[in-house]
């Protein structure tokens, strides 16, 4: 894929002039721009009709007036080829690429990859966002390069939300909750121009507040690391709901997009070393959205809530568990307040439930809010559920809306209102809270991803900005396997502890060689793939004769032997290892190891270049970090060491990046604190130069 400069595309996407081609979909993008408001010209091409929903028609690109910043092409994909070159040399801004057929379709249309490079060829240096692509809807200048009908309404300032899937964005256009779009945009194949590049030209855009990006896969790394720059630089947060934790996700993404989804944890690492915050589902996506283009990422993770009831309050405690959110004790100071207006019978805590004593009466509602706000949290929940319209008087619920928007003028503090369902926060409300800086939730989990995701992208933007991605290039030939002894012997430069060691060929030489050493020793066949279920492992042998009984029965399956010294006891087993990401690159990758890594779904991906920092971070996150902490009362492990071997592991991949197709480290044997660790066994993968 050829990526273009951001700034290329801003004359497509803030078009001056619009030209459109082909029938029924050509039809309905005059059709809504004209609907919508757009001031600028359009210039409907056809061969035929005269005048297209009132706006005269040009026979073909050469007839048109002048070039037009964007142009949808809605014909079929042989005459879309002739019309982006034509469109090209006339020096258009950019084209959208409705039709299909391309590189999605290559199970059924065996010329498809061959018409998408002819497509991009045509292109040129002009932007083109497609094939089977939707286009974009830029509701701040009423500019829909979009053949169907939407939800969105004009606006001054809102989010950008990007995705891939056209009926993704279709259905995202008809949401109700609030949340002010000012783009909504679709990818399609990425061709030439991807997902990542078109997020950068709207972040740039000043009336853009926040970024929201749904990806079935990764376009180009490089632009994605630009865009995370940038989200940093204009201090725009941006959000992504990534797809392909499952198999399926995969397979359909490969199908649908002709694109590589890649590792699901080297994607959420990637992410996360950019700053990006990443959610699980759409409500999340729009939710995390909507609180970002009102308060902004939050400087901490403390959280209050206030409910009318006790049920409400233990649903958004519960809701809490496992998430990186605190609901922080109330300070003194809020105390004597709160029990002056809520009365003696009810509890004061964090989550609050402040009963209906107060119900209804705006003056002491607002009084209970703005204590509420004044207790230094990042962002202060109230929960309301709204009675329908249709059947029930609003009033009281008014009020209560009234007062947490006082509240929070008095204060200045972030503050949400959260519907445990999301029916019952009407879109009117929603659109008050949000032009009053009050964010409105449509529900509980939801009100929570988006308080975590928001810290997170805070957390990200306090600490330095990451080095680039590696980027390497496989070297030419087959990778080989390298033996036991090879493989610790090329990581061994590099300062990963391995045990001392002897490789010889005969039962003997073992023997010799265990002596030198000194006992007890390991001895290991070589050359046998798996050595334990073969029996070509044997350990703790405490003699020469041991030795040499334990090698005689070798032979015939191993072709040599390995003769190490034992290592102590472990504190505790770890994998480390490597593997060549078709997006990401090399990364390392961290877990439970031994006999735990088939057990336990308990590691952790670090991209490079990486830190010790960084490392001790992903350690920290892992589930084994409790026995290396001293689990009851046991031994800590050696902490300071595992971080220095894992960050080791690094520097021997970043050094073999073009000849590295695997490391595998396990286990790794975490000793007692100040006595180290031992790589006890080791695979590298790796073309041989």
């Amino acid at each position: 894929m050829k990526t273009l400069s951001p700034n290329s595309l801003s004359r497509l996407i803030r078009p001056k002039s619009i030209a459109v081609f082909g029938g029924k979909e050509a039809g309905r993008v005059v059709e809504q721009c004209k609907k919508m408001g757009y001031t600028g010209e359009i210039w409907p091409v056809h061969p035929t009709k005269d005048e297209v929903h009132g706006y005269r028609t040009y026979r073909s690109v050469a007839d048109l007036p002048a070039a037009p910043d964007a142009a949808f092409v809605g014909v079929n994909r042989n005459l879309t080829i002739e019309i982006m070159r034509q469109l090209r040399d006339k020096g258009a801004g950019g084209a959208i690429c409705y039709a299909s057929g391309f590189s999605e379709a290559v199970a059924e249309l065996s010329d498809g990859h061959d018409l998408q490079a002819q497509l991009v060829e045509a292109a040129g240096d002009m932007a083109v966002v497609g094939p089977n692509c939707y286009g974009f809807i830029n509701m701040l200048d009423g500019a829909l390069l979009w053949p169907d009908q939407h939800g969105m309404i004009r606006t001054e300032r809102g989010v950008a939300v990007l995705t891939q899937s056209s009926n993704i964005a279709c259905n995202i256009s008809m949401q109700t909750r609030g949340l002010p779009l000012a783009y909504l945009m679709t990818a399609g194949n990425q061709a030439q121009t991807g997902l990542s590049a078109l997020a950068v030209a709207a972040l740039e855009d000043p009336r853009v507040t926040a970024v929201g990006l749904h990806i079935e896969g990764f376009d180009d790394i490089e632009t994605l690391e630009l865009l995370g720059r940038r989200a940093r630089e204009l201090k725009k947060p941006v959000v992504a709901l990534k797809m392909g934790k499952s198999e399926a996700a995969q397979k359909a993404t490969v199908s649908h997009t002709a694109s590589l989804a890649g590792n699901d944890k080297v994607s959420g690492a990637v992410l996360e070393r950019l700053g990006i915050g990443r959610v699980a589902s759409l409500p999340a996506l729009l939710e995390t959205l909507k609180l970002l283009h009102v308060s902004g990422p939050l400087a901490s993770n403390e959280l209050s809530s206030m409910s009318c009831s006790g049920g409400e309050a233990s649903l958004i405690a519960d809701s809490a568990v496992g998430r990186k959110v605190d609901f922080r004790d109330l300070k003194p100071e809020q105390l004597p307040v709160l029990r002056e207006t809520l009365g003696q019978m009810v509890t004061l805590s964090n989550p609050l439930d402040y009963h209906t004593f107060v119900w209804g009466n705006g003056e002491k509602l607002t009084t209970a809010f703005t204590t509420m706000m004044q207790g230094d949290y990042a962002l202060n929940l109230v929960i309301l559920d709204f009675p329908r319209n249709d059947r029930c008087d609003p009033a009281d619920w008014t009020t209560t809306v009234n007062a947490i928007i006082s509240a929070k003028q008095a204060t200045g503090a972030n503050a949400g209102v959260v519907a445990s369902m999301g029916e019952n926060l009407p879109e009117d409300v929603a659109f008050t809270l949000v032009a009053n800086g009050v964010t409105p939730f449509m529900g509980i989990d939801e009100a929570l991803v988006a308080a975590e995701t928001a810290h997170f992208i805070h957390q990200a933007w306090m600490a330095a900005a990451p080095a680039a991605l590696l980027k390497a290039t496989a070297s030419e030939g087959e990778a080989e396997t390298l033996s036991e002894h090879e493989s610790k012997e090329v990581v061994k430069p590099f300062g990963l502890p391995v045990p001392e060691g002897r490789h010889v060929a005969t039962a003997e030489d073992a023997a010799r060689a265990a002596a030198e050493i000194g006992f007890p020793v390991a001895l290991k066949g070589s050359g046998v793939a798996h050595k334990t279920e073969a029996g070509a492992v044997k350990l703790n042998l405490k003699s020469e004769a041991e030795v040499l009984e334990a090698a005689q029965a070798m032979v015939g399956v191993a072709k040599g032997y390995l003769v190490e010294k034992m290592a102590a006891k472990p504190v505790a087993e770890l994998i480390v290892g490597a593997l060549r990401d078709p997006v990401a690159g090399p990364v390392l990758t961290i877990g439970a190891g031994g006999i735990l890594v088939e057990l336990m779904d308990d590691s952790a991906i670090i991209t490079l270049p990486t830190t010790k920092a960084d490392i001790r971070k992903a350690i920290d996150g892992l589930k084994i970090t409790k026995l290396l902490n001293g689990y009851r009362g046991q031994a800590r492990g050696d902490i300071a060491a595992l971080v220095d071997a894992v960050f080791a592991a690094g520097e021997f991949v970043i050094a073999k990046s073009a000849d590295i197709e695997e490391l595998d480290i396990n286990p790794l044997m975490v000793l007692p604190e100040g006595q180290g660790v031992v790589a006890a066994d080791a695979l590298v993968r790796m073309r041989k130069n």
